[in-house]
């Protein structure tokens, strides 16, 4: 699979790339990001930490904004953050901004015109570790991380794919798509109109039905302007009861929904996932 590299740059001795390549999964062109740490190298391959962005956001936003390189460069984890849908003239749009290009949800659509190119589930899931595993020193050690859409992903994938990763972890995510106005408007309309088609991508049903759950760490804000009507927050703690062994839930008074927040906290992030690399 050929990589186009469009832009590179050196920080804290390692190198922040990003690449487009043409995708099976959604059939259009896709970017990613990709941060090396130093350690990085053919010898010493290092494991993964996958991010997820929210609504509107690409591959830029987590990468330019979160403050994430110096302790990834020190703990030796790479960083691969994907945009957050399908893009292109033939991809299928809306005006709105919750709804489309830069709105994938991390599902895989099976409704027109969305089922064409919004399969964000599968290229997260296969397409993109296949290929980060192909063309670079990284090991099959992989963890998910993501904010508000992206921790919904985050989670949604960590609880149905969840023999391919170590741990997940999530800020502000929506956590209860199924019952809150942005999730219920995309899952319509890439899903469908029966409600039970859209129980495999929302992280509290699917909580409902588990066993037993990777390693997760959630970290709120108080003073996010989304928390009671879009993430369900107080729906996860309930969900989470049984495994709280496993989970934990740590809120912050003052913080919002933006990159302030994750910037805050993004440390402590790459440290939980990087100890359980090293287990």
């Amino acid at each position: 699979m050929q990589l186009e590299n469009i832009a590179q740059n050196k920080v804290h001795d390692g190198w922040h790339k990003r690449y487009r390549h043409a995708a099976s999964s959604t059939q259009c062109p896709m970017t990613f990001a990709i941060y090396l740490p130093p350690q990085a190298s053919k010898d010493t391959p290092v494991p993964v930490v996958y991010w997820l962005s929210g609504l509107t956001c690409t591959d830029e936003n987590f990468m330019q904004k979160a403050g994430a390189f110096k302790r990834a460069a020190e703990l030796g984890i790479a960083i691969v953050a994907p945009d957050t849908s399908p893009r292109g003239e033939d991809v299928a749009d809306d005006k709105d901004y919750d709804l489309g290009q830069g709105a994938g949800f991390y599902v895989n659509a099976t409704q027109a015109p969305w089922n064409k190119h919004y399969n964000m589930y599968d290229y997260v899931v296969n397409e993109l570790p296949e290929l980060i595993e192909t063309h670079f020193p990284v090991t099959q050690q992989r963890a998910l991380a993501g904010h508000s859409m992206g921790g919904h992903g985050a989670l949604v994938i960590g609880l149905t794919a969840s023999e391919r990763y170590s741990s997940v972890s999530a800020f502000s995510p929506i956590a209860n798509p199924i019952a809150c106005p942005w999730g219920q408007k995309a899952f319509s309309a890439y899903l469908g109109g029966a409600e039970e088609d859209w129980y495999q991508y929302d992280a509290v049903r699917l909580l409902s039905r588990a066993s037993d759950i990777l390693p997760m760490r959630i970290d709120q804000g108080l003073s996010d302007p989304f928390l009671d009507e879009q993430l369900g927050i107080e729906k996860l703690e309930r969900a989470l009861a049984p495994f709280n062994h496993k989970a934990t839930v740590h809120r912050h008074a003052g913080y919002d929904h933006s990159y302030f927040f994750i910037s805050s906290f993004i440390d402590a992030h790459l440290t939980f996932h990087a100890d359980y690399f090293n287990r």
